[in-house]
């Protein structure tokens, strides 16, 4: 396929799951964020931080409104990054994934990338609402998810590379060794040092938003790229018999 080709559908598949992304966590995700910091802000006027004033609901409701404002095109904004790395790691493995034609493959890869990249990573640091947390350790809990998602990622490049070499009725060693390898990273990386104050059933009611909304980017750039590569390779070919 040519460069050009490859960037625009990159870029379009990339955009248009972002899209998705942006407008189903603005759905179901925000509704919970606005709980969610609606504790903070009681928690701040209990404290003597902030006062319960009309300036300071004004100052609020302007903030919020920009950041509402702003989700679907930060989804977009995202999407195209994580479409690129989607595009080049589809473009390097296709010829070797399942399937029997390109939107099964780029939907099988979709799986293993939201697996690796992010499900387990979320089993470990489970996504919180903003009145959890301590705003002195961010830099902290940051390092930690980041790095067990590179942790993630190299074991599932690793372990993948050693499957190519061995034989069909060995290959499921490497998964084996990929569980291994993760449990053991489960185990060694630290907690999140955040103890967790509010109402557990808003936090799992995020969590499981948050899971829904990232999974529908997944689920959308698999089935839009595959689609697309599909749809121009056919055509690729049928340009070339004709």
């Amino acid at each position: 396929m040519k460069t050009f080709l490859f960037i625009i559908i990159v870029l379009l598949s990339g955009a248009s799951a972002g899209l998705i992304h942006g407008t189903v966590n603005f759905a179901i995700v925000e509704p919970y964020l606005d709980q969610a910091i609606g504790i903070e802000n009681q928690n701040l006027f209990t404290s003597g931080e902030e006062e319960d004033t009309p300036q300071f609901w004004a100052e609020y409701e302007g903030y919020r409104t920009w950041q509402k404002s702003g989700q679907i095109l930060a989804g977009i904004i995202l999407g195209i990054s994580m479409g690129a790395l989607f595009g080049i790691v589809f473009a390097l493995s296709r010829s070797s994934l399942p399937g029997n034609n390109d939107v099964k493959k780029s939907i099988v890869l979709a799986g293993v990338m939201w697996f690796a990249l992010y499900l387990i990573p979320f089993l470990k640091y489970p996504a919180n609402p903003p009145t959890v947390g301590d705003g002195e350790t961010v830099v902290l809990r940051a390092i930690l998810y980041v790095s067990f998602i590179a942790i993630s990622g190299i074991g599932v490049i690793a372990f993948y590379q050693l499957s190519k070499k061995l034989k069909n009725n060995k290959k499921f060693v490497t998964l084996i060794g990929y569980c291994a390898f993760i449990t053991v990273a489960f185990i060694a990386m630290p907690e999140n040092p955040d103890e967790i104050t509010a109402p557990m059933n808003l936090i799992n009611e995020f969590r499981i938003m948050s899971v829904l909304a990232v999974s529908s980017f997944w689920i959308s750039i698999g089935i839009i790229l595959g689609f697309f590569w599909h749809r121009l390779e056919s055509d690729k070919e049928t340009t070339q018999y004709t």
